[in-house]
């Protein structure tokens, strides 16, 4: 199979996008947080279709992606109303709604369970494609199983080229990690996926406290110990660098850091930002950068804590090898 490249810009290949989804295939579509892999959600072989893509298995749950906040009536019931406060604060945006699935809604999208993820993306193009054509996607990250989450379109052709119809070119994500998750299906309500949508934040808008576990056993997408990982092994050091290892003569690194670099002839030394929303959306790229380097392994500076960086976190937990 040959992957078109299409551009966000141009009216003609959107509308190519939106037959080939309406048609049954997979098109990898620029969102505000990654690049996701969509297929029509109301078409259970052609999100099917995600799975044999990825290589994911099939009981791994799926996010779908709405055009309106209306529309969340045509996939989950019942709705609490906490949802439409949450919808009205942050949606379009980086938030995913955790409902009871409508009867109607296929096991495939939902990995077998009785819950479905729901959230309206903020990604300009996108939006316009879900509403202007009246579809709804079901799309996971764009990337092959537990593979870096893609962040531009160039990403997405290295790990799928070939094995889907066609990826939307909208340039780099806005946040770079994905949305949050915020179950609602029992109380207390809680986020099971840190994202860019924090806690603090959740909890204003319901005007009531909500959950956090570090350690949950709920089924949702990335949840699973080893995800988001470069193809080079990855591992964690300290902030200031003082337990790097030793130069070894035959092996080179890439080393993603604050403030100075040291100077090694060993090291590939690329340098992160130091605010939260700025080092989100930078990491996923970076480690892609650093994978293609031919190094033996990458070394990433212990991130900051708190609340701001708890996604960041989350993903590395996963990354680190």
């Amino acid at each position: 199979m040959k992957t078109q490249l299409l551009s966000a810009q141009c009216s003609t290949d959107l509308t190519q996008a939106a037959e080939l989804l309406k048609a049954g295939e997979q098109v990898a579509v620029p969102t505000e947080t990654v690049y996701g892999l969509a297929a029509d959600a109301s078409n259970p072989d052609a999100v099917a279709g995600i799975f044999t893509a990825k290589g994911r298995p099939a009981n791994h749950p799926l996010i779908v992606h709405l055009g309106d906040v209306a529309s969340i009536t045509e996939w989950a019931t019942p709705i609490p109303d906490e949802a439409y406060k949450l919808a009205n604060a942050f949606w379009p945006g980086p938030m995913t709604l955790l409902l009871p699935r409508a009867e109607h809604v296929s096991p495939v999208v939902t990995g077998g369970l009785d819950t479905i993820g729901l959230r309206v993306p903020a990604q300009p193009v996108l939006l316009d494609l879900l509403a202007t054509h009246q579809l709804a996607v079901a799309a996971p990250s764009a990337n092959p199983y537990k593979k870096l989450s893609p962040t531009t379109a160039e990403q997405v052709m290295h790990g799928l080229g070939g094995k889907i119809a066609a990826v939307i070119d909208g340039g780099p994500c806005q946040h770079g990690l994905e949305s949050t998750i915020v179950d609602l299906t029992k109380r207390p309500f809680r986020v099971l996926r840190a994202g860019p949508i924090t806690v603090s934040e959740l909890s204003a808008v319901l005007g009531e406290t909500v959950d956090a576990p570090e350690q949950h056993d709920s089924v949702v997408p990335g949840n699973v110990g080893s995800h988001y990982q470069p193809n080079t092994r990855l591992q964690m050091v300290a902030a200031d660098l003082s337990d790097l290892p030793a130069p070894h003569p035959e092996k080179r690194a890439a080393l993603l850091h604050f403030g100075e670099a040291p100077t090694r002839d060993d090291l590939v030394c690329i340098a992160m930002p130091d605010d939260a929303a700025r080092y989100g959306q930078a990491l996923y790229h970076q480690l892609a950068q650093a994978d293609q380097l031919g190094v033996d392994e990458i070394w990433l500076a212990q991130p900051p804590h708190g609340e701001a960086w708890l996604a960041v976190h989350d993903r590395l937990r996963r990354a680190v090898s």
